[in-house]
């Protein structure tokens, strides 16, 4: 069974102890927030470790009772030892995770971008199919899902299309996403029954405060134009819609809902979720593929997962997981079972490059 640091649990059961005593003895309130914020951090490590110290202490007890020589007792020493040793072992693999370096972003809320690519009109469906899979998703985790910018395709779903989701641990659960999908089915237009191949790419980017990121007004060209209105009654004659560009990086980001104010602040989201995204890569290319890279061009040839219709299957290429459930996953109630699985090997491989396993 595998090991644990020692000296680490010691050291985070004695801080999570000496931040509890503080916050009991009435502290001021900047202190207050402070010690709060740490000790919600800690809990979730530390209250798994002392219950593993506890464990760890109850099986000394029993061993030692075994070893005491009362046929009786030895009985009920080795159902206990029989029961712990189980559990023990389960909470240390729990602990490691537990312990594993964490993504500064896992907790963020994140702004997802989603584009049709290769396939024309089914390509754009099938992207507006996987919004609405993140849309019950994010409806499943509590989180709240907001769309910021669309453009629809010319027979429904959406050529691209940007969203807010937010909710705590979101880009935990989503960063996974990034990348192309490709989807295998017949078109509603098919008369001849004919399986076609599309694809779809996602973006998945963790939301980000002003204070983290500082664009220099310098740097930004800010335009406004005309928003494309609805048609007849609802045609939008303001100039409301908003293009921001960011001169060094060369990104270019735009938002035309209703409102010309909340088009500019939608924009800077965006744009800052972007920045913050290369400045992540650029700090630690090893850890994650550049944004540009994740996504890919859209071919068909490059996928992270495929949706075939006709078998009812998703296929997830990265871990070799198949389920025969598509529906229920593109409709979003399943997707978390892909999800779990992803970070699951994520965690899996994390753990065995901490052992230096190749």
């Amino acid at each position: 069974m595998p090991t644990l640091p020692q000296d680490k649990l010691d050291t985070m059961t004695k801080r999570f102890d000496s931040i509890e005593a503080a916050l009991a003895s009435g502290p001021s309130a900047e202190d207050y927030v402070r010690f709060s914020k740490e000790y919600a951090e800690l809990e979730p490590v530390v209250r798994p470790i002392q219950a593993y110290q506890k464990m760890v202490q109850n099986l000394a007890d029993a061993e030692d009772l075994l070893k005491a020589g009362d046929r009786e007792m030895a009985e009920m020493a080795q159902a206990e030892i029989e029961d712990l040793k189980p559990r023990i072992e389960a909470a240390v693999q729990n602990i490691r995770i537990l312990l594993l370096p964490k993504d500064a972003a896992d907790e963020k809320s994140v702004i997802l971008e989603v584009r049709g690519g290769t396939g024309g009109d089914e390509a754009a469906l099938f992207a507006g199919d996987l919004l609405r899979m993140y849309q019950r998703y994010a409806d499943l985790n509590g989180w709240k899902f907001q769309l910021l910018e669309e453009s629809p395709g010319e027979v429904g779903g959406y050529k691209e299309v940007t969203a807010n989701i937010s909710g705590k641990g979101a880009y935990a659960k989503l960063k996974f996403e990034s990348g192309v999908h490709r989807v295998q089915r017949v078109p509603t237009t098919e008369t001849q029954g004919r399986i076609h191949t599309s694809a779809a790419t996602v973006a998945v980017l963790p939301e980000v405060e002003d204070i983290e990121i500082d664009i220099a007004p310098n740097d930004i060209r800010i335009d406004t134009m005309r928003s494309s209105g609805a048609g007849g009654q609802h045609v939008n004659t303001t100039d409301s819609a908003v293009r921001i560009t960011h001169i060094p990086s060369g990104i270019v980001v735009t938002a035309s809902q209703k409102s010309q104010h909340q088009n500019r602040a939608t924009a800077m989201k965006v744009l800052q979720a972007r920045l913050y995204e290369e400045q992540r890569h650029a700090r630690d290319t090893a850890r994650s593929e550049s944004r540009k890279e994740q996504v890919g061009s859209g071919d068909r040839s490059e996928r992270i997962r495929t949706y075939n219709f006709p078998q009812g299957r998703v296929t997830d290429h990265r871990i070799n997981l198949t389920l025969y459930k598509l529906e229920k996953v593109i409709a979003g109630d399943a997707l978390g079972e892909l999800v779990d699985a992803l970070i699951t090997e994520n965690q899996a491989a994390q753990l065995a490059a901490m052992e230096g396993i190749s």
